[in-house]
């Protein structure tokens, strides 16, 4: 009876839970639409940002008061989209998968940041249309897509990073640009750092992928950290051949491409030293 008793009065432990993620957008089924919303709520307020994966790609996306929502490029063919969010409990999770009947999307560039409050901006520099020369083309005269010019001659597109209606927001973004009919040639990709209050440094994400959804699809997330306000690093080179064929290279992390790998003299010099570019902070 004593037993009974001490154990009645033993206060309860209150067990934290993992918390409830509920998906409003997609729906799943089949889309024609290059751009999808995934929207949905989480049952604890408190958790901020959540983690949206497509396809592999991860993204670092606002909750506002347990609500979130964002529109993201998909591939051609089968999309995995799964939504997490973590709390003391655990992690909840919510998937959805959507079948897109569209024309391929040859080039899909996203950019995040894993720190609030401040701005990692992309910057793209295309190559011309209809350049004379591939092996030269994106040296000269690049078209520059960024936040202020976020379209380009050729059908390049920069997207802002949509916070709640504000465009203008620091945050873990992301900044994302598409090319329907990317030119040949090469692309250079950069992010620019510039840091809010106490915020002392970051690591930049990209996600590129080329060709999405076809048997030639490449897939490369490149990381990088950026510390000093206002600093420019270029993230990685694409290359665009003929073909639906092309190439990545991450001068952070790759080696150093061969002479005759069909990476143009000008790139690979540009790409073994420190960035210094007219215009990249802008």
């Amino acid at each position: 009876m004593r037993r009974l008793l001490f154990a009645v009065l033993l206060p309860c432990t209150l067990v934290a839970e993992p918390p409830e993620i509920v998906l409003t957008e997609p729906s799943g089924g089949w889309t024609v639409d290059r751009m999808v919303v995934v929207a949905g709520r989480v049952n604890d307020p408190a958790i901020d940002p959540v983690t949206i994966s497509i396809n592999g790609g991860r993204y670092l996306v606002r909750s506002r008061g347990g609500t979130f929502r964002r529109s993201f490029p998909v591939t051609a063919g089968k999309n995995a989209i799964v939504v997490l969010g973590t709390n003391a409990g655990g992690t909840g999770r919510a998937e959805r998968t959507l079948y897109a009947q569209i024309p391929t999307l040859p080039l899909s560039l996203a950019l995040t940041s894993d720190t609030d409050g401040v701005y990692t901006d992309l910057h793209v520099y295309e190559p011309p249309l209809d350049a004379p020369d591939p092996e030269t083309a994106g040296r000269d005269d690049p078209h520059h897509v960024f936040w202020a010019s976020t379209s380009s001659p050729s059908g390049g597109r920069f997207y802002l990073n949509d916070d709640a209606g504000s465009f203008d927001s620091p945050g873990y973004g992301p900044y994302l640009y598409t090319h329907s009919a990317p030119p040949l040639g090469v692309f250079r990709v950069d992010a620019n750092y510039w840091p809010g209050g106490d915020k002392a440094h970051t690591v930049a994400t990209l996600e590129v992928v080329l060709f999405g959804g076809t048997p030639r699809e490449i897939h490369r997330r490149v990381k990088l950290p950026l510390v000093t306000p206002g600093e420019t690093q270029t993230l990685c080179y694409v290359r665009i051949d003929r073909d639906e064929r092309g190439a990545v290279w991450v001068p952070s992390v790759d080696p150093r491409p061969a002479d005759g790998s069909g990476w143009p003299a000008w790139a690979l010099a540009q790409g073994s030293r420190p960035p210094v570019y007219p215009g990249a902070s802008e």
